[in-house]
């Protein structure tokens, strides 16, 4: 990511010409470069935990909701009978 802040400070500097004004510009595009290239590699860092936190989620629900007691004691069931069978 400091390479975006050496390229965009230079090619401001180029653009704008050595001078104070062209220096407080080019720190001003640096920064929010740096900005929001640090958002979306933090964004793709966290995208792996964001959606385990939406399947956790979404199986708490299905599993604790009046439709998914009937579903877990199913499976519950099926369980119990693998068990007594001796599935293993």
């Amino acid at each position: 990511m400091e390479i975006l802040f050496v390229i965009g400070f230079f090619l401001m500097l180029l653009l704008t010409g050595v001078s104070l004004l062209g220096v407080i510009a080019a720190l001003i595009v640096a920064t929010v470069l740096m900005f929001l290239g640090g958002l979306f590699a933090l964004v793709i860092k966290l995208l792996p935990w964001l959606v385990l936190a939406v399947v956790a989620v979404w199986v708490y629900r299905a599993f604790t909701t009046p439709q998914g007691e009937v579903k877990l004691n199913r499976l519950k069931r099926k369980i119990s009978k693998l068990e007594r069978n001796g599935w293993r």
